[in-house]
């Protein structure tokens, strides 16, 4: 690491939490010559980038700095850079730096400065709503804005599995989430979604989380896991109301997925370019009954494979009273191949936005997971 790129890290690191862009700024024109930074996040439907400060936002595909989040490598044209900005996998957006030096190597170091803004960018993000205010290009219902501060984040990389989703309505999802969470040897993930409407539905996911998360963290198996989360609301809701939800683990070095369908959305895989819905044990909904004895299922994958969890929502999506189906999603399933996890995604929710002709009405949640096996 050169002296310069080691003072723009150390300078981020000690930048107010509002002040991230505007500090790097000034370092870069020191160490760089660059005069001109700005942030570009992408925004909640992932269909825009949003500069933090001045600027029109970017929404066509082409553009460099599309290309640049797409493909998560710096492009330099006219001698304007624009670099990703991510951390561990989740791309939060692009950094834009004008003019650049003509020393390649000086681009590798403004590389290692945007991944840095990218971890600092989380770590001040409870300090702050600078950031999340300007990575929305409308208001957010406040159903949305429960959903998306219980997500861990919108993707996820590391040697072994891949891993992306998604909500819809972006800006005004009720009841649909999902979490996940790894610690190298295994990985959880469920998606889950309370039923009614409004802040009633974001609840009542909140309260499933949280209680799932708990047990997570206690230690528990997968059953015993739905069987808290049951209980919690049960408990509060006396089987009124109730949360579908699907569990899944992952051992990461042997492929083996442990299952609980607990009233889940479908689960979908996609190997050797052939799509097929997983078989699962439909059991009741988190909360509808006192003390269900949940049951787990299990079946192993193959290198290579990817999972796809979907709720109704998607199939469900309706465009001039027709619905997209299942055979419209197969056929877009095959076609998401070569994409990364997220890029899946982003083009699934597009193509169910160009088919209703705008916002989906009723939630969607599209998880993408790739399972790479163990790495050396």
């Amino acid at each position: 690491m050169s002296g310069a790129e080691d003072r723009a890290r150390r300078t981020l690191t000690e930048a107010p939490a509002d002040l991230l862009v505007d500090r790097l700024a000034g370092e870069l024109l020191r160490s760089y010559g660059i005069t001109e930074v700005e942030l570009f996040q992408v925004d909640y439907r992932l269909s825009a980038l949003l500069p933090l400060t001045e600027g029109e936002p970017i929404e066509g595909p082409g553009h460099p700095a599309w290309r640049c989040f797409d493909h998560q490598e710096p492009i330099v044209t006219e001698r304007t850079g624009y670099l990703p900005v991510s951390m561990r996998g989740d791309r939060r957006g692009v950094l834009r730096v004008s003019p650049v030096p003509g020393d390649p190597a000086a681009v590798g170091e403004l590389l290692g400065v945007a991944t840095a803004l990218g971890h600092e960018l989380v770590a001040v993000n409870e300090g702050t709503d600078v950031y999340r205010a300007a990575r929305r290009s409308r208001r957010l219902t406040l159903a949305a804005e429960m959903q998306w501060e219980l997500l861990p984040g919108r993707s996820r990389i590391r040697p072994s599995f891949s891993l992306a989703g998604q909500l819809e309505p972006a800006y005004a999802v009720r009841g649909d989430s999902f979490d996940w969470s790894d610690d190298g040897h295994r990985l959880w993930l469920s998606t889950i979604n309370g039923m009614g409407e409004g802040v009633q539905a974001s609840v009542l996911t909140a309260l499933a989380t949280h209680a799932l998360r708990n047990a997570r963290r206690a230690g528990l198996g997968l059953a015993d896991q739905a069987a808290l989360a049951d209980q919690a609301v049960y408990a509060l809701h006396r089987g009124e109301q109730h949360v579908s939800a699907l569990l899944l683990e992952l051992d990461l070095a042997g492929g083996v997925m442990t299952v609980v369908d607990a009233g889940s959305p479908r689960l979908v895989l996609l190997r050797g370019g052939e799509v097929v819905e997983q078989p699962l044990e439909a059991q009741f909904p988190l909360g509808m009954f006192d003390g269900t004895d949940y049951r787990e299922q299990q079946f192993t994958l193959r290198r290579g494979d990817r999972l796809f969890v979907l709720s109704d929502g998607v199939v469900e999506a309706t465009g001039q009273n027709v619905r997209y189906g299942e055979t419209a999603l197969d056929r877009f399933l095959r076609r998401t191949g070569p994409m990364e996890p997220l890029d899946a995604v982003r083009s699934l929710i597009g193509d169910l936005r160009a088919f209703v002709a705008g916002d989906l009405v009723d939630d969607a949640v599209v998880v993408c997971l790739d399972w790479t096996g163990p790495q050396p």
